[in-house]
């Protein structure tokens, strides 16, 4: 049965999901390109039953991320980080199918401890989509990835692949399509001696209206002219418009304009609204209605957003935000003590679950 859960609480639903993972079926079925889950966009693992009957394995930014990938969804585990310990690289060696790494001088040290599985490099090629220089990865001394050629050519007889991590939020095919060129280009003698190329995430190929064929018949071009398996490494476009953040209106304040405080914060609960200075989507029928909607925690800046709703809120009102399942779950934290949402999930047959609740005692125990 459903259930009446207290707010606030994250609702991840199936449905939605699963719109997105035929998707990514689909470009795999018709161009061959492989689809890995970037964890560092999502973590939530008591999806992943669902997610990894549709897309190939997990990619990582950690060494804890490449470790729920192999123990929660399985298949191949990419790992992947801007700087490897030895200590990671000792247990990243027994559970990973791929090991890339994002400087030669890394790959020099660590090889021969991991030699025996395949090796990846990533690769910066000085372009890149991005809406925003925070997070361009091939922003002015950025050190994501190799930029000598010559390095890179120094080192091809001991990497079996290379790594594109270069889009941000693209949903313009033909931006992506004239980039790939670009490297295609430039890193002729490299792609014609490796055996895969991961083109990284970013790439918002699930969102409505996406030019699906040209997308697919571009990637299958690419692969069969290089002989190279194509990966891609999908975090929003994987979770896109499948998760929403209840909340519940606590008070409403006048400043010259209506703020309605909610039992959320952008500041602990959808971090990335706060470092990328954007409102959050709401789902509420538009009207005359002003309010600025707020969170609870002493951070002056704390603005889920402004908007006009159809319907006055009061105290008790429930406000939804939605398209909340990238960077917020994997981000959340315990500023001022806010209770943690809980996690919930409206599985395929509509049932709802209480997944995962927060109590003090998780608060207590993260902090020492």
């Amino acid at each position: 049965m459903n259930c009446k859960i207290e707010t606030p609480y994250y609702l991840i639903d199936e449905k939605k999901l699963l719109k997105n993972l035929k998707n990514i079926e689909c470009v795999r079925e018709r161009s061959g390109a492989k689809s890995v889950l970037a964890l560092k966009c999502f973590s939530t693992w008591f999806v992943f039953d669902l997610m990894s009957k549709y897309m190939d394995g997990t990619t990582s930014s950690s060494l804890y991320e490449a470790k729920l990938g192999y123990e929660k969804f399985g298949k191949e585990t990419h790992a992947f980080s801007v700087a490897y310990s030895a200590k990671d690289i000792k247990a990243l060696k027994n559970i990973a199918n791929k090991v890339i790494f994002n400087s030669v001088s890394q790959l020099e040290r660590f090889y021969d401890e991991v030699k025996h599985i395949e090796i990846g490099l990533r690769i910066n090629p000085g372009i890149s989509y991005s809406h925003f220089d925070l997070a361009d990865p091939a922003r002015k001394y950025s050190r994501l990835g190799v930029t000598s050629e010559k390095k890179l050519e120094s080192v091809l007889n001991k990497i079996n692949g290379v790594m594109f991590h270069y889009n941000c939020e693209n949903d313009d095919f033909e931006i992506f399509s004239s980039m790939l060129d670009e490297i295609a280009v430039k890193y002729k003698k490299i792609l014609n001696k490796v055996e895969w190329i991961s083109l990284g995430g970013g790439i918002y190929f699930t969102k409505n209206g996406y030019p699906l064929d040209k997308f697919c018949d571009k990637l299958r071009s690419f692969s069969k002219k290089y002989n190279v398996q194509v990966y891609l490494e999908p975090g929003e476009a994987a979770i896109t418009n499948s998760c929403e953040l209840v909340t519940t209106v606590l008070d409403i304040v006048k400043n010259i304009k209506d703020i309605a405080i909610v039992d959320a914060s952008i500041e602990s609960h959808m971090l990335d609204i706060l470092t990328y200075r954007l409102s959050a989507k709401i789902n509420a029928k538009t009207g005359k209605n002003s309010y600025i909607i707020a969170g609870r925690s002493c951070l002056a800046g704390d603005i889920f957003g402004e908007y006009k709703l159809l319907n006055k809120l009061k105290v008790g009102s429930a406000v939804r935000f939605v398209d909340v399942a990238g960077y917020t779950m994997v981000k959340k934290n315990w500023f001022n003590g806010l209770e943690m949402p809980s996690i919930a999930v409206k599985r395929l047959n509509g049932k709802v679950e209480i997944i995962r609740k927060f109590l003090y005692n998780d608060f207590l125990s993260d902090l020492s």
